[in-house]
Parts: C-alpha cells; structure tokens; sequence
C-alpha cells in the first residue's frame, strides 16, 4: 500500500533483529507493524512509539517499566510481552519498540460493528475473557489506563486477548505532562478525566462502557468534539442498555450501572471482584432464550 512504501520502517530492520513487513496500525502514542524475528524466524507485532515522544526519558523509562511488567504476566487472555529496547533509526531518530506476540484476527471493534447489539450470552462471552484477562493484570499490580474495543483482539480460534498495557503508563504520563489527551474519552472514566490517578476502577469503568456497546451497537454518549463527550462523562450518568433494548434482563442494566458508578468507591474493586458478579449473571441468564441478537 502507498502509506507503508512511505514508511522509512518497512523493509528495514530494526535494532539488528526486527525485519519490519509491513504497517499494521498507526495510532496516537506509537505505530505497530507486522515483523519477522530473525533471531527466532517467528512473526511478531512491532510497536514502535513515535520518535517525537521517544526523545522524553521520562516517557521512555515508564515505557520500559511497563513492558517489563506486563511481560512477567502469562495469561491467556493477556497479549504477551516478549521484548522491549531502543535503538537509532537510520535518520537519528530514537526508536523505543515493543514486540509482542502477533495475534492473528480481528479486534473487538470490528466485531461490534460487525455484529453489535449482541445476545446477552453473546456480549458476555465476549467480556468474560477480557474482564479474566485484566483480573490477572490487577492480581499483578498492572493497570491498563486504555481499555477500549481497539485494544482487545479477538483471535482467529476465537479466543479474547487484552493488548497495549505497554504503554498505558506512558501514555498516563504524556497525559498528566500536560500534553494532547490520547486517543478517545470514550471509555475514561471520570476521575481519569479530571486528571486523577487512574486505578483498576477506572479499568472497570471502561469495561461497563464496552458491556454498554456490545448490548446496543453504540457508545451511551456521542457529541460533537470529543471534549463535550469527556464533559458527560463527568457530569452525566450511563444510561441502561434497556433503555435503547427494552426486554434486556436487569442483571445486565444494573451490571453496566455497578461497573460506571461515578464514585470509584462504588464500583467494582477490581476486575477480580467484576469477573465474579460476571459469571453469576451468565449463569443466570433463561437457558431457554434465543441466543441472538435484541430487536433493533
């Protein structure tokens, strides 16, 4: 494609072992690309922060900081981590990079807009494995700070894997320094952005958005500026998934209501604490209910 012949990374090699392919992504913190380890000659998932705020030591370090923390997490529902570093860039450039194993599929984003709104045994087969994944990250001490459709991969077998806790905390970092919010507010929670640490609360707040979406096929707040969609966060409360689908069992209204408290004191103390109220709902859905979508 015309956009990865512009990319100086593509065909070359980076810090001596990467053979970048091709470009996968490209978002606000870095750009991830498809390359082939020649040290081992295995695909991986090379992402690489961009150059600009790769000159930041600050950045960097929590960068690395994070990567080498996400990669003592082995967990099957949690991308694995298998080597970070910085090297030059033929142009001088420095290049921070994080490789991860490569997940091939599709992200959850393409299967809400795909699929959604889904069954409600549909949508929690989806969020179990994700709300495991972060479990196991919140046991570790590890806090994601951008959970997000984008960032949950959905394999080929099926299988749900959380991606990016990499650079969660320097994107935390870019953040706080006063710098461009990254990415969308759609899943942030408020104290998040009001500028308040965020914690495995704020993780949960995001993932009763997502349940939100996967119920209904949209987002509980749109506007015009993403500005004016943070300011509902803050000032306004999710609304129910009923409220879009009526008939929706109320275990799930109030699921996305406990999950999106505005006081994190009220919400789930973790996704350990969210994956056990999680399975009870399953376990309670009618066995006898159509597995399918609500009526639009």
């Amino acid at each position: 494609m015309s956009s990865a012949r512009r990319d100086p990374l593509v065909g070359g090699i980076v810090d001596g072992r990467y053979r970048v392919v091709e470009r996968l992504a490209r978002g606000g913190m870095s750009t991830v690309y498809l390359a082939v380890d020649e040290r081992l000659d295995r695909q991986v998932a090379l992402k690489v922060m961009h150059p600009h705020l790769a000159e930041d030591p600050v950045l960097v370090g929590r960068f690395e900081q994070e990567a080498k923390t996400t990669a003592r997490l082995s967990h099957p529902h949690v991308v694995a981590v298998l080597d970070q570093g910085h090297t030059e860039a033929e142009d001088g450039d420095v290049l921070a990079y994080l490789v991860m194993e490569h997940v091939p599929g599709r992200t959850l984003r393409t299967v809400i807009r795909d699929r959604a709104p889904l069954s409600p045994r549909e949508a929690l087969r989806f969020l179990r494995p994700l709300v495991d994944g972060l479990a196991a990250a919140h046991g570790a001490g590890l806090v994601h700070r951008d959970v997000k459709p984008e960032n949950v991969l959905v394999r080929d077998d099926g299988r749900v894997t959380v991606a990016d806790f990499g650079l969660s905390r320097a994107a935390t970092a870019h953040t706080m320094a006063g710098q461009a919010v990254v990415g969308t507010p759609a899943y942030l929670a408020p104290e998040h952005i009001a500028g308040a640490p965020a914690d495995a609360r704020s993780d949960v707040y995001a993932v009763g958005i997502i349940l939100f979406e996967l119920l209904t096929g949209r987002q509980p707040y749109t506007a015009a500026t993403a500005l004016q969609v943070a300011y509902r966060h803050v000032h306004e409360r999710v609304p129910v998934p009923s409220t879009l689908h009526p008939g929706l069992p109320e275990d799930l209204d109030d699921l996305v209501l406990w999950c999106t408290e505005p006081d994190p004191a009220d919400r789930p103390a973790g996704a350990g604490e969210l994956l056990h109220r999680i399975e009870a709902v399953a376990a309670g859905l009618d066995p006898d209910a159509p597995d399918r979508r609500p009526a639009a």
